[in-house]
């Protein structure tokens, strides 16, 4: 393919930092040294948590919104290749070109075939987890086309090499201080006066200076890359959900748009938006409705639908598995889990963080550090009371950690562990005997630094003096007066 582009211009974009790279584990322990990353992380979580939570308060019939749509998605999915079909019969009706991509290679194909055929100079990319699951960015400069990432948090990160650190705030992780120095190494504030000090004043300040920069660069475009967040069947229509309008400039100034999308994401009926649209907005950004929703049921110029299996479809043969396809990408469960909000989401090495991403990159990417993915959890179970489709992430990832003792890619320690573990447990005078063991034993191990793996980064639980069956059979049941 020849060579075409702007070039890495300054302010125009650069290869993404996507890849694993380093291990898990460094990945994990680079991030929990790090405080300024929980600091951003914590208080952006915590900011959209807050937003969530007076919104969903006003919505009485919440939980039962909730069940409509599991039910809802429960259906699609049961269905989904007639649902697909009818998407594409009736989106090509409308003038639509639609493309099946059976996995990301066949994708990635299809869109550097149109730029190619297209010569295409001057690309916008809206922010979409899609094009991000197949590593669509890295493969277009690859061949020497450089995508405008149009949205902020994705520009962002664009700036810095990163991937995006949450599915619905990609530059969640960063300070606007850190995005003020980003800012001026990279140019975009050349000219543009001096930033406020004010974290607040600088925020909102940032992103004028940041519109003011790429507003030019949106309207002369030849190609606008989007991914979409439902398409419904019966109309052949692209949904697209936003808050800054940028999608809208990547679906009509340039000449081709190109939606890449998940086969989950169809829907049977334009009127399934009333329940889900207020479930998404609601989980995402804490608001009633966002600013922008966008429905295209046919192309200004040329539109091309490249609906993405990518391992979807063999999800559907399992019931449980199936299930995980529910999910609308809101984010949610990042959100409230303890661990995303310890280590934010480039620890976990894929597109998809937090409990959803230990869910699906196991099962659509499946390579061995993915299954280490279920392990970062702690149980809580906040993912799942959080869930807009009520899908149970909480059970799946237990469900997932079984899957990998009956891969046997457990170590020969953790086995034996396990065996002995299991073992104790079996019978309450070996529980009762290791009890004992372990309040004689646990200051003598931590001294000695033994349990160091577990105590760098948290406490110790303290073991009682005397457990609960001692206790009563010391002292009795508590004595309590006669009626």
């Amino acid at each position: 393919m020849k060579r075409r582009g702007v070039g890495k211009r300054r302010g125009v974009g650069k290869r993404r930092g996507v890849g694993k790279r380093r291990g898990l584990d460094a990945r994990i322990r680079d991030a929990v040294a790090d405080p300024v990353l929980a600091r951003n992380v914590l208080r952006a979580t915590d900011t959209s948590t807050a937003h969530r939570r007076a919104v969903v308060a006003e919505r009485p019939d919440w939980e039962a919104l909730r069940a409509r749509a599991g039910t809802l998605r429960a259906h699609v999915l049961t269905h989904l290749d007639r649902y697909v079909e009818t998407f594409a019969e009736n989106a090509r009706a409308r003038g639509t070109r639609v493309h099946a991509a059976l996995d990301a290679e066949e994708a990635r194909r299809i869109v550097l075939d149109l730029v190619g055929r297209r010569d295409c100079r001057r690309i916008l990319k809206s922010k979409s987890m899609t094009t991000e699951e197949i590593e669509l960015g890295p493969a277009l400069e690859a061949e020497g086309f450089f995508p405008l990432e149009t949205d902020l948090g994705e520009y962002i990160v664009q700036l810095a090499g990163e991937p995006p650190s949450h599915i619905t705030a990609p530059a969640l992780h960063k300070s606007a201080e850190q995005i003020r120095d980003l800012f001026r190494r990279e140019g975009v504030l050349e000219g543009r006066g001096d930033p406020p000090r004010d974290h607040d004043a600088l925020a909102e300040w940032l992103s004028l200076k940041a519109r003011e920069h790429l507003r030019p660069r949106l309207l002369d475009a030849d190609l606008g890359i989007t991914g979409a967040n439902f398409l419904v069947a019966e109309t052949g229509t692209v949904v697209l959900v936003e808050n800054e309008g940028n999608i809208r400039f990547t679906t009509t100034t340039p000449p081709l748009q190109i939606a890449v999308v998940g086969i989950e994401k169809v829907i049977p009926r334009i009127e399934d938006l009333a329940t889900l649209l207020p479930l998404l907005t609601r989980s995402a950004t804490g608001q009633r409705a966002t600013t922008y929703t966008s429905l295209l049921s046919g192309p200004l110029e040329e539109l091309h639908v490249i609906l993405l299996d990518a391992g979807r479809s063999a999800l559907l043969r399992d019931e449980a598995d199936r299930e995980i396809l529910r999910c609308i990408r809101c984010g949610a469960c990042m959100n409230v889990c303890p661990v995303y909000r310890t280590v934010g989401g480039h620890a976990y090495g894929s597109a998809y963080p937090g409990p959803i991403g230990a869910l699906v990159t196991p099962l659509l990417r499946g390579e061995a550090e993915d299954f280490e993915l279920p392990f970062l959890s702690s149980l809580c179970g906040a993912c799942t009371e959080v869930c807009p489709v009520g899908t149970d992430p909480h059970g799946h990832l237990l469900r997932q950690r079984g899957r990998v003792d009956e891969r046997g890619e457990r170590s020969l320690a953790e086995r034996l562990a396990f065996r002995a573990w299991r073992w104790v447990m079996a019978s309450p005078r070996r529980y009762r005997i290791a009890g004992r063991l372990a309040r004689a034993l646990q200051d003598p191990l931590l001294r000695a630094g033994l349990l160091a793996p577990w105590t760098r980064y948290r406490e110790a639980p303290r073991i009682a003096r005397r457990s609960f069956r001692e206790h009563w059979s010391r002292h009795g049941p508590p004595s309590r007066p006669t009626p």
